[in-house]
C-alpha cells in the first residue's frame, strides 16, 4: 500500500458523493483543508499519510464501509454496487446507449437535457447530474452485457484505467476504458477485445464521463 493509493481512495470517495475533497472533510467535521494537496507532503518533502481518525470520520459521515474504502485503496475505480446503494429510490435520467448519439439528449457539456429521457430508480451516486445508460448489443462484453444499466457521473474525476462514456465531436457515443491521456490525445481501449481500440485528438472529443456503477 502506498501513500498515493490512500489519497486516491479519498479523492474517489469524495467524487462518489458529489463532493470536493474540501467538501468531504467538512461533511466529516474536519478542517476543510485536511485533504488538500498541500497537506499530503510534509515540510521535508516526504509523503504524509492521512490519519486514521480522519479516515474513520469520513467513513462514518458518508456511510461507506471499511471494506469499500479498502477496495478503493487496492485499486477499485468506484464503490461496489452494494456500497453505492445509499438511497435507492432516487430517479435519474435514463436512455439507451444507442440513443445517446442522437441530438437533443445532452448539452454542450455532456449533461442530460431535453424531454426524451426516461427515468429509473437506481442507487444514489450523489452527483445531481448523474444519468443512466442501458447497454445494448455485445460490443462491451464481457464487462457490460446487453440490458445492463450503468450510471455515469459527469462530476467524477477521470483517471487512466477508468471505464468511461465518450462522445465525439461527430456525435458518436461509446463506452470504453481510458488507456492514456496526454495534453493532445486520448487513447481508448475497447472492453470487448474483439472490437478495435480508438485514439482521438482532444479536439475530436466533446466530453468524457466516468462510469461509477453498473447493475450486473
Amino acid at each position: 500500500m502506498k501513500h498515493d493509493d490512500v489519497w486516491r481512495a479519498l479523492d474517489t470517495l469524495a467524487a462518489e458523493y458529489g463532493l470536493s475533497t474540501s467538501g468531504l472533510a467538512k461533511r466529516a467535521g474536519l478542517d476543510p483543508t485536511t485533504f488538500n494537496r498541500s497537506k499530503r507532503i510534509m515540510p521535508d518533502g516526504r509523503a504524509r499519510w492521512p490519519n486514521t481518525e480522519s479516515v474513520a470520520k469520513v467513513l462514518n459521515a458518508t456511510g461507506a464501509s471499511l471494506e469499500a474504502f479498502t477496495a478503493l485503496v487496492n485499486g477499485a475505480r468506484a464503490l461496489s454496487s452494494g456500497s453505492a446503494a445509499r438511497g435507492i429510490g432516487r430517479r435519474i435520467p435514463l436512455i439507451g446507449l444507442a440513443q445517446a448519439g442522437g441530438e437533443g439528449y445532452f448539452d454542450d457539456g455532456g449533461y442530460p437535457v431535453g424531454g426524451g429521457w426516461d427515468e429509473v430508480s437506481l442507487p444514489d451516486i450523489a452527483d445531481p447530474t448523474a444519468y443512466a445508460l442501458e447497454i445494448s448489443g455485445e460490443s462491451m462484453e464481457p464487462v457490460f452485457r446487453d440490458g445492463d444499466l450503468v450510471i455515469v457521473s459527469p462530476a467524477a474525476p477521470v483517471r487512466r484505467g477508468d471505464r468511461v462514456v465518450v462522445r465525439t465531436a461527430g456525435g458518436e457515443v461509446m463506452a470504453k476504458q481510458l488507456a492514456r491521456q496526454s495534453a493532445r490525445r486520448i487513447e481508448l481501449r475497447s472492453l470487448n477485445p474483439a472490437h478495435p481500440d480508438y485514439s482521438f485528438d482532444l479536439a475530436e472529443v466533446a466530453w468524457m464521463h466516468r462510469i461509477v456503477w453498473a447493475s450486473q
